[in-house]
This record gives C-alpha cells, sequence and structure tokens, in this order.
C-alpha cells in the first residue's frame, strides 16, 4: 500500500462538499454517538450490540469485553480495598484516566462503525463521511479495503492500531495524566506487580487473558490488542467468551463474572452507576496521528500464545491485594 492512496485521500478530503444527505447522516451518527458514549454502562452495550447486528465486524466484540474490564477497573476504585490504600484524590485521577481513553476512543471508533452499517444499508460505501469525525485517513483506507475485500481481522487489526495511535497524545502523554498516573509510583507500583490484566471471563468461572506490561508504550498496547483479539476469536474458547457477553448485563461490578466462581464470593465492588457521575468530555479538533506507511508493519500477526488462563493468577492477586489494604501506608494515598 503505497503513502499516494493516502495523499490521494487527503487531497480528496479538502474538495469534499457535503450533500444534504451527507448532512443528515452525519447528524444521526453524531446524535447516536453521544447516547452511547455517555458512559462506561452505555459504551460497552453499544459496541455488543453492534457485534450482534454485525458480527463480521469483530472489533466491536474486542471493544465490548475491553470495556467490561475498564468498568471493572473504576468500580475497584470504589470497593472494599482500594479506598483503604488510596486517597480520594488519586483514585478520581485514575478513574478519570479510564474514562477519558475509553470515551475518547468510542468518540472515534463508533462513528466509524456506524458509517459502515449506514453503507450497508445505502449498498454503497459512504466512507467520505469519516472526515466529518476527525477520521483519520490510516481508517478511511483501512475501511475502503475492507468493504472490497472483507478481510475480517484485517480490519480488526486495523481499528487496534488506530484506537492506540489515538489516544497517545490526547491521554498517554497529556501533561496532567502523564504527571499524575502514568509516572507516579503508584502506577509504576502496580505494572511491577502486575496487578492490572485484561481478563474475558466464562460461566464456567473461568478467566482468560494477559496481563498489562508498559502501558505506555503504543506498540505494546497494539501487541496486547492482537493477542487479545486472537484469544477472543480462538475456535477453542470463543463461543465461551460469547455465552458470557450475551449471559451477562454488565453492571460494572466484578460480580459480573464472580458469580460464576465454583465457590461462593461475596460482592467488593460496587455497581458503576451507584458510585460514579456523568462525566461531560470534549474532543478538540485534533491533527491526523498517520504521518508514515511505518505502521503497517503492525499488521503482522501474533505469535500463538501459551499461557492465558488467568483464573489463579486473579485469585491470588486478590489475595494480594486484600494483604496489602491492611496495611493502608503501604501505598502513597497522597502524591
Amino acid at each position: 500500500m503505497s503513502g499516494g492512496e493516502y495523499e490521494a485521500i487527503q487531497k480528496r478530503r479538502k474538495k469534499t462538499v457535503w450533500t444534504d444527505q451527507d448532512k443528515a447522516i452525519i447528524t444521526e451518527i453524531e446524535a447516536l454517538t453521544w447516547k452511547g458514549n455517555v458512559d462506561n454502562i452505555a459504551r460497552t452495550h453499544a459496541y455488543q450490540e453492534y457485534y450482534l447486528q454485525y458480527p463480521h465486524v469483530q472489533w466491536a466484540l474486542l471493544a465490548s469485553m475491553v470495556s467490561r474490564n475498564a468498568g471493572w477497573n473504576m468500580t475497584d476504585l470504589e470497593g472494599k480495598y482500594y479506598p483503604k490504600m488510596l486517597s480520594k484524590d488519586v483514585r478520581k485521577r485514575l478513574f478519570l484516566t479510564y474514562e477519558r481513553a475509553n470515551w475518547f476512543i468510542f468518540s472515534d471508533a463508533y462513528p466509524q462503525l456506524l458509517v459502515y452499517a449506514y453503507s450497508i444499508r445505502a449498498n454503497k460505501a459512504l466512507f467520505h463521511l469519516l472526515q466529518a469525525f476527525s477520521v483519520s485517513v490510516f481508517m478511511e483506507r483501512e475501511w475502503e479495503l475492507f468493504w472490497n475485500e472483507g478481510n475480517e481481522n484485517r480490519m480488526m487489526t486495523a481499528l487496534i492500531i488506530n484506537e492506540q495511535h489515538m489516544i497517545q497524545k490526547p491521554v498517554i502523554e497529556h501533561p496532567y495524566f502523564k504527571k499524575h498516573v502514568f509516572d507516579s509510583v503508584l502506577f509504576k507500583f502496580q505494572e511491577l506487580l502486575h496487578f492490572s490484566a485484561v481478563l474475558f471471563p466464562t460461566v464456567s468461572g473461568k478467566l482468560y487473558g494477559f496481563s498489562v506490561h508498559d502501558f505506555v508504550d503504543v506498540h505494546k498496547r497494539i501487541e496486547l490488542g492482537k493477542r487479545l483479539a486472537w484469544l477472543l476469536f480462538h475456535p477453542e474458547y470463543n463461543k465461551q467468551f460469547e455465552a458470557f457477553a450475551k449471559e451477562t448485563v454488565h453492571t460494572g461490578s466484578r460480580m459480573d463474572y464472580e458469580q460464576y466462581f465454583l465457590f461462593v464470593k461475596e460482592p467488593d465492588t460496587p455497581i458503576l452507576r451507584d458510585v460514579y457521575p456523568i462525566i461531560p468530555h470534549q474532543r478538540h479538533k485534533m491533527e491526523d496521528w498517520f504521518s508514515t506507511n511505518e505502521v503497517l508493519a503492525l499488521f503482522d500477526p501474533v505469535e500463538e500464545q501459551k499461557q492465558f488462563d488467568l483464573t489463579d493468577w486473579f485469585l491470588i492477586k486478590q489475595k494480594q491485594l486484600h494483604v496489602f489494604s491492611a496495611f493502608e501506608q503501604f501505598l502513597y494515598r497522597d502524591e
């Protein structure tokens, strides 16, 4: 794929004149995106409902499952243990980091999904509309390829690449989040002990997934996304994950999946909407993150993964967390 193809899209964008039909679709997509981006619960539901309607857009299921994890991480902060270790200000910063990153991704990705849906209804490609939502030229080209060739795995990988690049500057490298979250002792401590993981639960009580390392590195996040995609659609496990998603309403509480454990587990995290208000966001016009063709190497497939059953790992980490919470001064309560 040549750089000239992206340049052609950029030139075409400069000459775009919206028709009345274009304007009507853009307005509808803006309204649907705003409605779906209200909070973590709404985002998770919107992604899943889209996947159920368009299962060949596999990224929508991946986004829904990762969004569930974001909700669980959020409610941990107001659960039984983290308030004993972290001050209210620190917990608020962490919550806003999850919320901001996931809001940004949805604001960019969901209009893409809807433009594709409108294209199917119209029986013609409408991807010129993506520029109305400040979507990268990289993704406009990828949607055109998907429309013509139907490569589901490539489309999923493209969306993974795009979402992680898209949040790099406004979230990961933003001075506030960089200082108060990603450069903090707490964040480095959490990475050091591998407390963070993205989990795909099952109704049998098993947990699968991967722990998170070097989160600030965009390429490491992309590799994690590709490994998660590999696992989510693995023929041996996919039906189990889909069954969990269909049978389990997302509340944000870890009881969403802990209810399926083979032993009785008392709830220690709340329902998300019981503890968090709706957070207003703004997205200012940003420069397109895509500037070179080096990103194309990121489409390389991941190797076969060996260790992804995290059931025992999760239970061990929970026990460690309980021990640490007994010592309120173990972590910095204020930074």
